[in-house]
């Protein structure tokens, strides 16, 4: 039987059929639900809008699109962008710690699990380090630290506001201690940049859980956060099966947390860069 793929329709000899091979790719590819209030919309206009659903539900987008956000004229130079990981435990679960580095790569196109740059927003200079969720979960070993710590070195010595871009889910077990060393590793830098009084914006964004929060992301002079970003150490599963009690409602997310004095503010993505200007500005006086 002859067929003819054309798109959302397969053609045969009888007729017309909805029910193609690749019916579940295209819809993937062509529509976007809201997993808050199930909005269906297609990509395009999702994207349109900055990934932000009209019920405010904030998706994760990428690096890439962050700076495209953030930076003027998307203009913006990326630092020390071939660190990768290596492999010195040998780890291995299901694969190899090493073929798990590489098939990240092939398949997102990034080093590691996260990327600096430095550029101009509403005309002012910051260097940003952003960590990427699609990478391994923006789990944070040795070249996430050590690329915190260049990025901020390179703050330090151009005087330049410094800001992270946190988005992860803790510490990368396939590194062990060496990656629970990083904790320490970027706290002292923060700490001189602290000394030298060259500001530090931290922005957390959906989820920043598990040693990020430990480290990095709570000692910013500004703590930021988009709405509803899940922030906090232990998951609310883990501590409600723990402490074998309900938590509150909306426990752990960024307008709790607002609540109780861990953040400055929160900001909707399509306000960003206006407020990180108005930020920068009153920094530079």
């Amino acid at each position: 039987m002859a067929e003819e793929n054309l798109g959302w329709f397969t053609r045969t000899e009888k007729g017309i059929s909805t029910q193609t091979k690749d019916k579940k790719d295209i819809k993937e590819r062509m529509w976007y639900k809201c997993p808050k209030c199930s909005e269906v919309v297609t990509n395009q206009d999702h994207e349109d809008n900055l990934g932000v659903c009209k019920c405010g539900h904030h998706d994760r987008i990428s690096t890439k699109r962050y700076f495209e956000i953030i930076f003027d004229d998307n203009k913006y130079k990326e630092l020390d962008r071939n660190i990768t990981s290596a492999d010195p435990l040998n780890f291995k679960d299901r694969k190899n710690y090493s073929e798990r580095l590489v098939g990240m790569t092939k398949k997102t196109g990034l080093k590691d699990a996260i990327t600096t740059a430095v550029g101009k927003v509403g005309g002012y200079a910051l260097v940003i380090a952003s960590m990427n969720f699609e990478f391994i979960g923006g789990s944070m070993g040795a070249v996430v630290g050590e690329k915190i710590v260049r990025a901020g070195d390179y703050a330090l010595k151009n005087k330049i506001p410094f800001m992270i871009v946190s988005k992860s889910g803790g510490a990368r077990m396939m590194e062990a201690a060496l990656s629970l060393m990083q904790l320490a590793k970027t706290s002292a830098k923060l700490n001189q940049l602290s000394e030298a009084k060259v500001p530090y914006i931290s922005l957390c964004l959906d989820p920043t859980t598990g040693g990020t929060t430990a480290s990095f992301a709570m000692l910013g002079d500004v703590i930021i956060a988009e709405p509803g970003a899940l922030i906090g150490f232990a998951g609310p599963r883990v501590i409600k099966e723990t402490i074998g009690r309900d938590l509150p409602e909306g426990f752990q997310r960024s307008e709790f947390l607002l609540e109780h004095g861990f953040l400055d503010y929160i900001v909707e993505r399509k306000n960003l860069k206006e407020k990180l200007a108005q930020q920068l500005r009153m920094f530079a006086n």
